[in-house]
C-alpha cells in the first residue's frame, strides 16, 4: 500500500526537485514569498492552462489581463479600505504579531473563529491562557484589532495618487465593465476571466504556498440578469458531491452530506442555482486534475465569515494533514460591485434590456418652481429639487396632500405640492436599464499546486527499494515523457536525441537524461512526476522499438519508433490506456 504525503516530505521534495522554494534565500527569505522552479512553474502553468480551457473556453467567456496596481478611488468603491481586515493580536514581549483566529482555531475546539466578533475572540484566549507562539507570553487580556491586508503604494513622483496593490483581481474586471459590456454587445449574461497575481498583506504567513503574500488567483465574473438568466442544471444535476452547508456546522452531531447537484438544489441545500452549477463543473475539473475525491469537499460560509459582498459563499476545500484548506470561492456578488463603481465614479455600470414589445409606463415627475425654491431655501435649492426628484420615483403617494415633506440634512422640510409641478405622465418606453448581478467562482492556483502535489505523493517498494513518486495526471505532469540511451554511447545518444527532438516537435514536453545508472534515472523522473519514460538500447538499432515505462506500475513495453509520437500522445490524452498498448 503507497503512503500518503505529510507536508514536510512534500516541502522537502519541492525543495529538492524544483517545484517550489522561499524566494530570496541568500538574503535570509521573507515570509510569505516563494519562488516556482522548473517543475513547479510548468505544473503550475499547465493547472492554469486547464482552468482557461474549462472555464474561458469552455464557457465561452472573454479573458483580460489588468493592472496589479489600481487607484485609491477603485478600493473605495469595492468597501477593501474599509472591510478587508483580519484579526490581529500582539505579543507584550516580543510584539510578534499573530492572526488571533488562527492561534484559537489551532489551540482550541473551534474551527471557524474568522466567523467570530473581536470581543469573543479575545475571551477565548483568556479562557484557554493562549500564549505567542514565539517566545510562550499569555495573550491574556492583550487587545485583539482589525487588520487591513492591502499593500500601499504610490503611484508617481512628487505629490503620488495613492494606490493599491490588488487583493483580488475580480476589481480590474469590474471597474473596466462600461467598455467590457459593448465587447459582449451588451447582451446578458456574459462572463469575464483572468488568471494574475494578487497581494494580501498576511499578518502570519505559513504552510508554505497555503498562506502567502503574494499568490495567483484564476476568477470568473459571471454577469447575468437576475430575473432571467438561469444556468443549465441539466448538465450538472448527476454530478456526485460532498457538502457540508452552514446548518450542519452549527449542528452539534453535524457531518458533511452525500448528494447530488441536483438533489441539493431540489432540497434548497443550495439555494442560488448558478452556485449550484459552478460548484458541479468545479466537482468534475478538480477530479479531472489529479484533486483527490474522496479529500474534497464544497462548505458554506457561515454568516460571520461572509466576504462583506456576498448573499452565499460555498468554498471547495481539500485535505490536507487532516485538515481542510480553502482552494476555491463560489460567491453570489449581487450588484454590490457595480452599484458602488457607479456611485463612486458616476458612469454607468448598466446594460440596456430590450423589451420584446414597446410598454406604455408611467413617470412620476417633479418641476418645481424655482422662484418659491430660490428665496425659500437659497444654496440649498438644488438639493431641495434633486430630494423631491427621488421621493416622486420612490413614493408618488407622498404628493397626495396640499404639502410634501423632504428631509434636508436631518431637518424636515414641507413644500406645497403646486409648487412641485409633480405629474404622472405616460411614456412608451422599448427597454430598461438593469445592474447586472455578478456569480463568481474564483480559484487560488497556488493552493491547487500544493493540493495536486500532495494528493499525487506516493510512497512504495520496487525490486526492494523504497521509491517516491508523484501519481500527477499526464494532462498537468510538469514533463511528460523522459528519454534516456541505455549507456553512454555514440549511437545510442544519437538515436535518443533524435527521438527526443521528434517528441519536442509534436507539442509533448520531453526530458533527455542520459546521467547514472538508468534505475537512478527512472527513479529521478518519477519523483518529479514524470509519467512515461522511453529506454534506447542496443536492439532499437536492429529493430527500431523502445522500451515504454509507465511510472505508476512500472510495467515496460515495447513499442515500434515510428509509432511513439502518435501512442505517446493517445496516452496523455487519455485516448488510451498504457495497459492496452
Amino acid at each position: 500500500m503507497s503512503e500518503e504525503a505529510t507536508s514536510e516530505k512534500l516541502v522537502e521534495l519541492a525543495k529538492r526537485r524544483g517545484y517550489f522554494f522561499q524566494s530570496s534565500g541568500v538574503y535570509g527569505g521573507v515570509g510569505g514569498f516563494y519562488t516556482f522552479g522548473p517543475q513547479g512553474a510548468s505544473l503550475k502553468s499547465n493547472l492554469e492552462d486547464a482552468w482557461r480551457e474549462r472555464y474561458a473556453l469552455g464557457e465561452g467567456h472573454m479573458e483580460i489581463d489588468a493592472p496589479t496596481i489600481m487607484p485609491e478611488p477603485v478600493f473605495e468603491a469595492s468597501g477593501h479600505l474599509e472591510g478587508f481586515d483580519d484579526m490581529l493580536v500582539e505579543c507584550p514581549e516580543c510584539e510578534t504579531s499573530s492572526r488571533a483566529d488562527h492561534l484559537v482555531e489551532d489551540n482550541t475546539e473551534y474551527e471557524d473563529a474568522e466567523s467570530l466578533p473581536i470581543p469573543e475572540v479575545e475571551e477565548i484566549i483568556a479562557e484557554y491562557e493562549l500564549v505567542c507562539p514565539e517566545c510562550g507570553a499569555g495573550l491574556a487580556g492583550v487587545a485583539v484589532e482589525d487588520f487591513n491586508l492591502m499593500f500601499a503604494t504610490n503611484i508617481g513622483p512628487g505629490d503620488a495618487q495613492p494606490g493599491y496593490m490588488r487583493p483580488e483581481t475580480a476589481q480590474g474586471i469590474f471597474v473596466e465593465f462600461p467598455r467590457l459590456k459593448e465587447y459582449a454587445r451588451n447582451q446578458l449574461p456574459f462572463g469575464v476571466t483572468q488568471i494574475g497575481r494578487a497581494y494580501r498583506n498576511e499578518i502570519s504567513p505559513r504552510r508554505s504556498i497555503i498562506r502567502t503574500r503574494e499568490f495567483t488567483q484564476a476568477e470568473l465574473e459571471l454577469f447575468i440578469d437576475p430575473e432571467e438568466d438561469e444556468p443549465e442544471l441539466s448538465s450538472v444535476e448527476d454530478v456526485p458531491v460532498t457538502l457540508y452547508p452552514a446548518p450542519e456546522q452549527q449542528a452539534d452531531d453535524g457531518e458533511p452530506i452525500e448528494t447530488t447537484i441536483g438533489e441539493a438544489v431540489a432540497d434548497g441545500t443550495i439555494a442560488d442555482p448558478w452556485i449550484a452549477y459552478f460548484l458541479g463543473v468545479s466537482q468534475e475539473w478538480y477530479a479531472s486534475v489529479g484533486v483527490d475525491a474522496d479529500r474534497f469537499r464544497f462548505r458554506q460560509h457561515l454568516s460571520g465569515e461572509r466576504a462583506h459582498y456576498a448573499s452565499d459563499c460555498w468554498d471547495a476545500e481539500s485535505e490536507i494533514d487532516g485538515n481542510w484548506i480553502e482552494i476555491a470561492g463560489f460567491a453570489h456578488r449581487g450588484d454590490y460591485d457595480l452599484s458602488n463603481h457607479a456611485d463612486h465614479s458616476g458612469e454607468r455600470f448598466t446594460v440596456f434590456k430590450q423589451y420584446d414589445e414597446p410598454k406604455v409606463v408611467e413617470r412620476a415627475t417633479v418641476d418645481p418652481d424655482m422662484s418659491y425654491l430660490g428665496p425659500e431655501f437659497g444654496g440649498d435649492a438644488g438639493a431641495v429639487v434633486e430630494a423631491l426628484e427621488k421621493l416622486a420615483e420612490r413614493d408618488r403617494a407622498a404628493f397626495d396632500g396640499e404639502t410634501v415633506e423632504i428631509d434636508l440634512e436631518d431637518e424636515a422640510h414641507e413644500i406645497p405640492v403646486e409648487k412641485t409641478g409633480f405629474a404622472v405622465d405616460e411614456e412608451t418606453i422599448a427597454g430598461e436599464h438593469v445592474i447586472p448581478n455578478v456569480v463568481e467562482p474564483s480559484f487560488g492556483v497556488d493552493r491547487l499546486v500544493y493540493t495536486v502535489l500532495h494528493h499525487a505523493y506516493r510512497e512504495d517498494e520496487v525490486d526492494g527499494e523504497e521509491r517516491t513518486y508523484l501519481a500527477l495526471d499526464p494532462e498537468v505532469a510538469p514533463t511528460f515523457v523522459g528519454v534516456f540511451p541505455l549507456q553512454r554511447d555514440d549511437d545510442l545518444e544519437a538515436e535518443a536525441n533524435a527521438i527526443a527532438a521528434e517528441l519536442r516537435a509534436e507539442g509533448l514536453s520531453v526530458t533527455y537524461d542520459d546521467s547514472g545508472a538508468i534505475g537512478r534515472r527512472y527513479r529521478r523522473q518519477d519523483e518529479v512526476g514524470t509519467p512515461f519514460c522511453v529506454t534506447v538500447d542496443y536492439e532499437s538499432l536492429e529493430d527500431d522499438a523502445v522500451t515504454v515505462r509507465e511510472r505508476d506500475s512500472t510495467a515496460q513495453k515495447r513499442l515500434p519508433i515510428d509509432e511513439l509520437p502518435a501512442t505517446l500522445a493517445a496516452l496523455r490524452a487519455g485516448d488510451l490506456a498504457f495497459a492496452e498498448l
